[in-house]
């Protein structure tokens, strides 16, 4: 933590003195060496608290760079919520860890989930049916599917249905599903295995029908994140090979979105206008997060004392339509079309420099507690519970995870797999 806190202090007075190069090179550096401080105590390349820190200081180190003209000087207040936001993650995390016992990161080895094949099965035939139902009737009802859209960047976002697309987007937990279901059944069963596969291409299919690279990414994210948590290694042929894979269709996503390179250096508005577009677009999707949070700290001329967090409930109960000004607040960005944000807007909007406190102290109890699970689980379903968590830590910067009701609807839809499976065990387990 002192070496954090010392880059920390440089990284503050360097960005003061206008060597921004500098302030993000020492918080992307602070980043590795946190993230390489848990992994060496504990060997697991998903530890939570070490996501959280590679992720969230990393970004924060990279926004630090200003590369872009809608880049500017951060307010002090600025500086402390992103400070506080991991100090709460990182002490929180460490109380519990110092009070109940370092956490390892494997499940014992005589444990076994034999008797899950076809609960497993099952759940995903489920998830799997619920999300092409969906589609098809999205894409009926409103008689287009974004990808056969030319020329238009934003269709996806006019693909959606109220209370039929939280169905639709549940294809991302389908390959997570197929990772654990081939981790225990071990394709012993051919016909359920060509299956399978079958309905892994279907689920990867919609977010490429939906043009939403976010989805796809998501679901690949999931499913890696969970082979991870449940065999305790990934091998370098295989990230490279599912890299180099996942690269072409992002491009093709983008061009179906009608995002050329022309459009996108307009939006992004980098200070090197010969910046390679690889390299401006994954930069722009990390550091512009930062940069709408300090737009927030500045503009934002009230706060909403828990409405703005309480947003899953306005939606997912219905309420937003019978009282509108329950979410009728604005979004302070730095540009129109750049609406992503980090983890802890949210709770800046609420209750301030307070609510970002307490939500990094809320996140890493949670994260204690799932990892502790995660070496206990008796059911399979346990790890797409730490899967998802681990993928909010990795994309801290990105999105407000827990004010978004498709978080919500992952989680509850999540927990009702985890019941039915233990349900549905054959009365066997380790």
């Amino acid at each position: 933590m002192s070496v954090y806190l010392i880059s920390y202090a440089a990284s503050y007075l360097f960005a003061r003195a206008g060597f921004y190069w500098l302030s993000g090179l020492v918080l992307v550096l602070a980043a590795l060496f946190l993230y390489y401080y848990d992994y060496r105590r504990t060997e697991n390349i998903v530890h939570l608290r070490g996501l959280f820190s590679l992720f969230w200081v990393g970004g924060q180190g990279i926004a630090c760079l200003k590369l872009s003209e809608l880049s500017s000087d951060w307010n002090i207040i600025t500086w402390l919520c992103f400070l506080l936001a991991f100090l709460g993650f990182w002490v929180s995390f460490e109380f519990f860890a110092r009070m109940q016992g370092e956490i390892g990161g494997h499940r014992p080895s005589w444990f076994s989930f034999k008797g899950y094949e076809k609960p497993l099965f099952f759940s995903l035939v489920l998830v799997t049916v619920l999300s092409l139902t969906a589609f098809i009737a999205e894409a009926m009802l409103l008689g287009f599917i974004p990808f056969f859209v030319k020329g238009v960047p934003h269709a996806y976002s006019t693909f959606h249905i109220t209370g039929i697309h939280y169905f639709t987007v549940l294809c991302v937990l389908a390959p997570a599903l197929s990772v654990i279901y081939f981790s225990i059944e071990q394709g012993r069963n051919g016909i359920r295995l060509v299956l399978v596969v079958l309905m892994d291409i279907i689920a990867c299919a919609i977010p490429v029908l939906c043009v939403s690279r976010f989805q796809l990414i998501l679901s690949i994210g999931l499913a890696v994140l969970t082979y991870i948590a449940m065999e305790h290694r990934l091998k370098i042929a295989y990230a490279v090979g599912l890299t180099l894979g996942i690269i072409p269709i992002y491009v093709v996503l983008t061009i179906a979105r009608g995002h050329d390179v022309s459009y996108l250096n307009g939006i992004f508005q980098m200070k090197n206008s010969g910046m390679p577009i690889f390299i401006t677009q994954p930069y722009m999707y990390i550091a512009n997060n930062y940069d709408n949070f300090n737009c927030m700290v500045e503009w934002l001329p009230s706060h909403t004392f828990g409405l703005r967090m309480l947003f899953p409930l306005w939606a997912l109960t219905g309420l937003k339509f019978l009282v509108p000004a329950l979410v009728d607040f604005p979004i302070y960005v730095t540009k129109e079309e750049l609406t992503t944000v980090t983890l802890f807007y949210d709770s800046f909007y609420d209750f301030g420099i307070v609510g970002v406190l307490l939500l990094g102290c809320i996140l890493g109890i949670i994260a204690f507690f799932l990892m502790r699970m995660a070496k206990r689980v008796r059911n399979p379903i346990g790890y797409l519970f730490y899967a998802q968590f681990a993928i909010y830590m990795i994309l801290s910067f990105f999105t407000t995870w827990f004010s978004n009701p498709a978080t919500w609807f992952y989680l509850g839809f999540t927990g009702m797999l985890y019941l039915f499976c233990s349900w549905r065990n054959d009365g066997r387990h380790g």
